[in-house]
């Protein structure tokens, strides 16, 4: 059985991006690291940490938050933004190490939208990849899609730019893996809904969690029943169903 850490960048982000995946692996026997660099908290702590931390590791930097303006750091704590990518990247790979990891999921290297922390997520991963020797694996959307997502979020919540929109995902034809998680689609639901902070709160992006967690079971796992990988080096060849095989060259 092997030993899968994914990487995020704050909490919610491992059910939105790998939920079903992860669900997948465990039910399938294999043992899963979630881990976060960040606590989730922009301005003042909240409960997000509480809501994830019973499955999670975290390397304790602080959220960078999104839009034009990067707050100062906090009492004790870096935003993670502005975190050395050697101390990130070997906390990381210390962690990598620890738990003899077969694998790590991160992120592509847009971040999946251009959130700064995601960015980040991706470049600490890409270097505890190279500390380390692990194989990677980046979470991400086929770009097509991706823009259809972001456009009907920002229709929702006016969260994201038109440019952020078209450039998230990654292109279609540079996706390495696409994992059916249709039938573990009430346990990623399941794991959404305990992220209570981001369906309550009263940000904008709250209205489309909110949405999310009250469609039926059945629709959920429909809308969210995929999700997908890039190989970095990946040879060419059929997109892989399971992520613990390699296309890689």
């Amino acid at each position: 059985m092997a030993t899968v850490v994914a990487f995020h960048a704050h909490p919610d982000d491992e059910v939105v991006l790998t939920g079903g995946t992860l669900a997948r692996l465990a039910a399938e026997g294999h043992r899963v690291v979630v881990v976060v660099a960040t606590d989730g908290a922009v301005e003042a702590p909240n409960n997000r940490l509480d809501e994830f931390r019973r499955s999670a590791a975290i390397l304790g930097y602080a959220d960078s938050g999104r839009g034009p303006l990067l707050y100062p750091d906090p009492p004790g704590r870096v935003r993670f933004v502005r975190a050395d990518v050697g101390e990130a990247a070997g906390r990381l790979a210390a962690l990598l190490r620890a738990e003899h990891a077969d694998l790590l999921l991160s992120y592509d290297p847009g971040g999946g939208y251009g959130h700064r922390d995601h960015v980040r997520v991706h470049v600490v991963g890409a270097r505890a990849a190279e500390l380390t020797g692990i194989r990677v694996l980046e979470a991400t959307m086929p770009r097509e899609l991706a823009v259809r997502v972001f456009t009907m979020l920002n229709r929702l919540s006016g969260r994201y730019t038109r440019q952020e929109a078209s450039a998230a995902g990654t292109p279609r034809a540079a996706i390495t893996h696409r994992v059916d998680v249709r039938r573990y689609g009430a346990r990623k639901q399941a794991a959404l809904a305990a992220h209570r902070s981001a369906i309550y709160g009263r940000g904008r992006s709250n209205h489309a969690f909110r949405l999310a967690v009250a469609l039926p079971a059945p629709v959920f796992g429909l809308l969210a029943g995929r999700e997908w990988f890039a190989e970095p080096g990946a040879a060419p060849g059929p997109v892989l169903d399971d992520i613990l095989r390699s296309r890689a060259g």
